[in-house]
């Protein structure tokens, strides 16, 4: 006999609403509860009633064999990616249980070409579900439309989204409403008053400029008397945000905020030490990696808004092998992770 909600609960020390919000990819959950009831789950055989009648058509031998889920990365060596990619482990594991095969390709920077052949190699390997963190291009729109239509082939964007695509939903921060968040911040340290430089990675880059867009939005808002500066791209090279701050506060000796959208945040530190600084400018960035941590310890950075990379990276794969076990549709167009707001006193 299939197991019970109510013994999966037993078994993970939850109650029976959380596994019901587990397993339907419903409400917030931490991710390890998460993944450990869905474990638990597989382990006793749980079926949801409405899956039952499509499950007994796999198991009787209707399906297809094998199938293989792809994924696209950008910007594989950041120190962000290093929780996005224990996401995607975690779900390969799972998904290998299942019969489903992951296949990962890795760009070290943000490259449509290169993002291009990636989409045409995983399709000529007749992949099944896509799962991408897209660069925003026409031709990418163009290609992923492609699959979707003519090969029926579900798409899960996350960490970056593409507008204008008929993919299934996006997993990641609400990169807007974090920008919006990160003004505010900005705004208390600064008092509503002074110069702010906005620091973003690629602009094709769609989570950047969505940040950026945001934070300069409400800033023009809420906060009339800031004064941007001006608004330029690192390439996430921590040499180049270096050089950026560092001309940047050699132009205007009384700047005051630097907002960072994307990598290469240790080049914040590696200016102020290059300056010699007596006060430094009031910093926010983005992304909860050990040397973050180290930077907000140290008194290099105020704030760092983090955006759960291993919930973006395990829940995009874990929606797409719902839709090829179940037929399962997402629930949401937009499945938002938390915005974690970290300094050195919350860690």
């Amino acid at each position: 006999m299939a197991g019970t909600i109510q013994q999966i609960a037993e078994l993970a020390g939850v109650s029976r609403g959380t596994v019901d919000r587990a397993l339907n990819n419903r409400g917030r959950i931490k991710p390890e509860v998460a993944a450990r009831i869905e474990q638990i789950a597989e382990e006793i055989g749980y079926v949801p009633r409405h899956q039952r009648r499509v499950g007994a058509a796999v198991n009787s031998g209707e399906g297809e064999g094998i199938k293989r889920v792809g994924v696209i990365t950008q910007l594989s060596q950041s120190s962000f990616m290093i929780e996005v990619n224990r996401g995607i482990e975690e779900a390969r594991k799972k998904l290998e249980n299942l019969g489903i095969e992951v296949l990962l390709k890795e760009s070290t920077s943000v490259d449509e070409e290169e993002q291009l052949r990636f989409i045409e190699e995983l399709d000529a390997e007749n992949i099944d579900a896509l799962a991408l963190m897209p660069v925003e291009s026409n031709n990418i729109r163009i290609r992923l439309n492609r699959l979707i239509s003519e090969k029926e082939i579900p798409v899960v964007t996350f960490n970056t989204d593409i507008v204008g695509t008929k993919r299934s939903c996006f997993v990641g921060l609400d990169n807007w409403k974090s920008g919006q968040t990160a003004a505010g911040l900005m705004g208390m340290m600064m008092q509503g008053r002074g110069k702010v430089l906005g620091i973003t990675g690629y602009f094709s880059n769609s989570a950047g400029s969505r940040r950026m867009d945001g934070f300069l939005e409400e800033m023009k808002k809420s906060f009339p008397n800031m004064e941007l500066v001006g608004v330029q791209s690192s390439f996430d090279h921590t040499d180049e945000v270096q050089k950026i701050i560092v001309n940047a506060m050699t132009a205007f000796p009384d700047l005051e905020g630097i907002f960072m959208a994307s990598g290469g945040q240790a080049g914040v530190k590696k200016a102020f030490e290059h300056l010699k600084l007596e006060k430094r400018p009031h910093v926010i960035i983005y992304d909860l990696t050990p040397k973050n941590e180290k930077a907000l310890l140290e008194g290099t950075v105020d704030f760092l808004i983090d955006q759960e990379g291993y919930e973006q990276g395990y829940r995009a794969l874990s929606l797409l092998a719902d839709k090829l076990r179940w037929e399962k549709d997402p629930d949401k167009e937009y499945m938002y992770t938390e915005i974690n707001i970290k300094n050195k006193y919350n860690l």
